[in-house]
């Protein structure tokens, strides 16, 4: 093996270790979401509070991968189609790393409504979190295998998302206007699932960069825009 081969072997290494972290990321992330939503729906504090402290090794993943691809930008050669995978993996984290904060402010929101049983019973909420959960897990497989036909697909199913958000929106709507009492703690859970609803959108955007990734050409999905709160 020549020298120059022995560089670039090395290079598909570490960029063979950065995907994986990619996808370690995205896993700790699904977990707090799928945490974060049962935790407010079981009332289990304790669980908030656990989602919102492994909001730290979500963080300190995030910035050690930036930290590494910066490394390798600055100290190898790569081509064309690796820097397009690089800016992507920069992209791809820093939108993980925010689906993390809105499974944090999920957990907050279940410690400001405390104890007190739900007005209630969340059955949209959970079924948001299980398809933005699937859509970014079918979003990093399409960046491990560069598939641009799934990374245009999995934008699709945000409408699945959206419909449930207004679905939940006009139920809880119901609520305030039949009991006006129940003011303040539906407005907690509409700002849950507007971050669910908004870490669907986040998963939007990794697609999009998957695309940037497989083709060089900067692609935008466009989103449902039939948000009826305002919010998005």
């Amino acid at each position: 093996m020549s020298e120059a081969q022995g560089v670039r072997r090395r290079f598909d290494d570490e960029l063979l270790r950065l995907q994986d972290e990619v996808l370690l990321l995205g896993s700790q992330v699904q977990k707090a979401l799928v945490l974060a939503v049962d935790a407010l729906k079981r009332r289990d504090l304790a669980s908030s509070r656990q989602v919102i402290a492994g909001d730290r090794a979500v963080n300190e993943r995030h910035y050690r991968i930036e930290e590494e691809t910066i490394t390798l930008i600055a100290t190898q050669q790569p081509m064309a189609g690796d820097i397009r995978l690089l800016a992507a993996i920069l992209e791809i984290i820093t939108e993980l790393e925010r689906i993390g904060d809105y499974a944090k402010g999920i957990a907050r929101i279940s410690l400001a409504i405390g104890p007190q049983p739900l007005i209630m019973p969340l059955i949209d909420l959970p079924l948001m979190a299980g398809k933005a959960c699937d859509m970014l897990r079918r979003a990093l497989d399409a960046l491990i295998r560069r598939d641009l036909d799934l990374a245009r697909a999995i934008p699709k199913q945000d409408d699945e998302v959206d419909a449930l958000y207004n679905q939940f929106y006009r139920l809880t709507l119901s609520y305030i206007l039949s009991n006006p009492s129940t003011l303040e703690q539906a407005t907690y859970l509409l700002w849950a699932a507007h971050n669910l609803e908004r870490a669907a959108d986040r998963v939007t955007n990794i697609c999009e960069r998957v695309a940037y990734t497989v083709t060089g050409q900067i692609e935008e999905f466009d989103l449902d825009d039939s948000i009826i709160a305002g919010l998005s």
